[in-house]
Formats: C-alpha cells, structure tokens, sequence
C-alpha cells in the first residue's frame, strides 16, 4: 500500500495556524497523527522513523506542527493552549482526510503528553509515545517537579511507550493497557531508532489490524 507525495495543510486553530504534514497512504488501513518535542520539530530521527514503518504498514501519518513553531517560537505555550491546537486539527482531520479510518494518536516526549491528555476527546483507539518525559530531572535546590504519570493515566486506550533505557526523565511502568518498550539511548532515542521503528511497526499491526 504506496504512499502518496507528501502534501502539507495549515489548519486553523484558536491560537493560530498549525501544520499538518500528510503522508497519504493510497489504501490506509489505519492513520497515525503525531506531535513533536516542545523544543523541537517534526524531523526529529524517531519520528521520521516511525513514520517510514507505519507508511510501510499500510498507515496514513500525519506530523501536525503546534502553532508556536508554525509562528516561529521554539518555547511552547502552557498545556491547555497546546491541547486546544492539537484537537483543532484532529477535529479538522477528522472530518476530511482520515475521515472513517481508525485513528491513532501520538509524538515525542511533549507530543506525547497532548495525545494521552486528549485521547478521549479526539476519538483516538491507542497512543503511541515516543521518549514520554514521566519525571523532569530534579534540579538543585528545589523540590521534585511532579510526576506526569496521571497523563499516561489518562488515555484510557491501549498505549505504547517505547523509552531509552538512558533516558533522564526515567522509565513509566507498565500497565493493562500500557506497554512500555524499552531500547537503546537516552531521551532523544537517536541510537535505537531501528528498533524504534520496529517496535512502532508490531504494535501499530497489532492495535489496527488488517
């Protein structure tokens, strides 16, 4: 199932235009949206991986750019702010491109975040979380941030975490419904990104099958 060229769509949102990246697949069986790092972009090495292995089974993704780095700005806004533009273009997707496929939703460490915070809302059949940042780093002199386990909580669909086993923000547990992988690297995954792309792949079979 070959994908079509790539095409790119701004979509209007409360906060202004977001980006979404469409990588059509000519017969989808399923499609994959996913998110980016706060400080990052959609060319981050695990999410160009897993792109190419959900293409390669037969997936429509769509790499959808927050509005704050469509406008430019590299800080990203508070969650609610994020959690709005996210649902705006799921909504928008929803209801022209991905129209009547099952949706999975997902992205790297803070776009991981706003698709388990939004999974219900956005109609989402599972999540894929690419580096989930459960636990900021403790800095000195200050008290612990708290921990972001009540978000992964929260999708309340099957979940797949895949995490470096280097990675400072510290590894989630598993739950029923939660699968954590764990591979090779530290919070960027930039060293395991081949089995990145083969754990995505199994488990993306697994919850949509053919």
């Amino acid at each position: 199932m070959p994908a079509l060229a790539p095409a790119t769509i701004l979509v209007p949102t409360p906060h202004g235009p977001a980006a979404a990246h469409l990588h059509v697949a000519e017969r989808p069986r399923g499609a994959l949206v996913l998110g980016h790092g706060a400080g990052g972009g959609i060319h981050a090495g695990d999410l160009v991986a897993v792109t190419a292995a959900a293409q390669s089974a037969g997936f429509t993704v769509v790499l959808v750019e927050q509005p704050y780095r469509v406008a430019g700005r590299r800080a990203p806004p508070r969650a609610p702010t994020l959690d709005v533009g996210w649902s705006a273009v799921l909504a928008h997707l929803a209801g022209d491109v991905l129209a009547g496929l099952p949706l999975v939703v997902g992205g790297r460490s803070s776009g991981a975040r706003v698709a388990c915070r939004t999974a219900v809302a956005t109609g989402a059949i599972g999540v894929l979380c690419l580096a989930f940042p459960l636990q900021p780093p403790a800095r000195s002199g200050r008290p612990p941030a708290p921990s972001r386990l009540p978000e992964l909580d929260a999708a309340r669909v099957p979940v797949l975490v895949i995490q470096g086993d280097r990675d400072p923000f510290g590894l989630p547990p598993a739950a029923a419904d939660r699968t954590v992988a764990i591979v090779s690297g530290d919070h960027s995954l930039r060293v395991g990104l081949t089995a990145v792309a083969a754990t995505a792949r199994e488990w993306l079979a697994e919850v949509v099958p053919e």
